[in-house]
């Protein structure tokens, strides 16, 4: 029997007899003989799995990883810590291969995770509402476009020049025949400019997409922008880092309608982009809008509390034409990872990483700044700005990554010109050493 295969040779002969054939070679009588490959197939010889083992290990080595490199990489994705508690817990079995687990009949603990999950996001953003999760922030936002589409019955979308453009890839990708119509506003001084916010807005807009921090690092003032907009069919987006949210006023609390975001920092590990984890929150008068599944608290017959599926809008259980969205609307696993994340932590502990990002943040800015051709352009910032190198950033990142850094994400990659401008972003995992290291190799570059 093969090692992997489990059949017999006398099984399989059984097998081929069946069908009326006398061996492998005369199933394949149906292929041209030209077509068929002749000879022994390149294989390299068969391995142990010690060897194997061996082998793989020398490929992970040749990747960087956060192990092995200190990261000031952002842009959506922070090297948090992880309390080891959050893996653990994740990884019981019941949670861990569970598949479609929240039949209200046999997953009462889910569905209290989820519910509990969905409690912290609405209190986090100051919202009434949190879905049980999604795919991932980027198509939150999209979701969230859709959403506000369908309550203003509205086409347009005006999207902040400073949001993520992997973001508005996906949300453009998203609409692409929806017929949604996108405009983009201007920035001042690296934040969303509110004159031409103003001068932008008419009865056709469906949304404002606005995100803070931005994808500069800066903060926006959503509070004024939703000053501007005195449409209220015209809804305001804000696309939040959930644990700046810590330090911040809640968007919930400045006027905003829907709350969306990448929930990877809330206990999620970084594993190369994913699987991550969206959130998406709401006010009350959108309630039955939103896409995803909610999950709700009861009484059940005898008086005791039950959770509950209270609103599932994927096309596998309502009318496809009813559905707001088939998209994987629930990340269930990174969602526990947040829920038991934000349960270990505390609004202590929540708010200390918060002040923590932006403490190191700031002291790692002010030592850039005072080497000799590097700025730091971002005005007001939580734990991310923008470092304007004497040279090009991209060799700056290839320099620093052989020398055992991950210096932040070239903005190159994102807007035309801006060859020079490197994202840099400090969580509370940063130690003033790697930080002190950091600025004495900046200050040796030579590009």
């Amino acid at each position: 029997m093969h090692q992997y295969i489990p059949n017999t040779e006398a099984e399989q002969l059984k097998m081929l007899n069946e069908v009326g054939i006398a061996s492998f070679e005369e199933l394949l009588n149906s292929i041209p003989e030209a077509l068929r490959y002749s000879g022994d197939l390149p294989l390299p010889a068969a391995k142990s799995e010690i060897e194997h083992k061996r082998d793989v290990q020398t490929i992970l080595m040749e990747d960087g990883s956060t192990a092995s490199h200190v990261s000031f990489l952002g842009a959506g994705s922070y090297d948090h810590f992880i309390p080891h508690v959050v893996d653990v817990l994740i990884s019981r079995s019941e949670f861990y291969t569970a598949y479609t687990p929240y039949q209200a009949e046999v997953s009462q603990g889910t569905l209290q995770a989820m519910y509990e999950y969905q409690s912290m996001i609405c209190e986090l953003t100051g919202m009434d509402l949190a879905n049980s999760s999604m795919y991932d922030g980027a198509s939150a936002m999209a979701e969230a476009c859709l959403l506000a589409v369908r309550h203003s019955r509205r086409k347009k979308i005006l999207i902040s020049k400073s949001v993520n453009p992997i973001y508005v890839d996906v949300a453009v990708t998203y609409a692409h025949h929806q017929g949604l119509e996108f405009e983009f506003v201007d920035l001042a001084e690296g934040v969303t400019d509110l004159d031409d916010l103003t001068s932008r807005l008419d009865t056709t807009v469906a949304a404002v997409v606005i995100q803070n921090p931005n994808l500069y690092g800066g903060l926006e003032d959503l509070a004024a922008i939703k000053s501007c907009i005195n449409d209220k069919k015209t809804l305001l987006i804000a696309v939040v880092n959930p644990i700046s949210l810590n330090l911040l006023a809640a968007p919930g609390n400045q006027g905003v309608d829907i709350v969306v975001g990448e929930g990877q920092s809330l206990g999620n590990h970084l594993s190369f982009g994913g699987p991550y984890l969206g959130f998406l929150a709401v006010k009350t008068p959108l309630i039955r809008k939103v896409p995803g599944r909610i999950a709700g608290k009861s009484i059940d017959s005898n008086g005791k509390s039950a959770f509950v599926m209270v609103l599932r809008t994927r096309e596998q259980d309502i009318r496809r034409e009813k559905a707001t969205s088939n998209i994987c609307t629930n990340q269930g696993l990174n969602a526990l990872a947040a829920c038991v994340y934000m349960a270990t932590l505390g609004k202590n502990g929540l708010r200390k990483v918060a002040e923590l990002c932006t403490r190191k943040a700031h002291y790692l800015a002010d030592a850039i700044r005072a080497i000799d051709g590097y700025s730091v352009s971002t005005k007001h910032f939580f734990n991310e700005f923008v470092v304007e190198v004497p040279g090009s950033a991209d060799a700056v990142v290839k320099l620093a990554t052989k020398a055992g850094f991950f210096a932040g994400v070239s903005l190159n990659q994102f807007e035309v010109g801006a060859t020079r401008k490197l994202l840099v972003a400090v969580t509370e995992k940063r130690s003033k050493g790697e930080m002190d290291q950091f600025v004495e190799f900046l200050s040796g570059v030579k590009v």
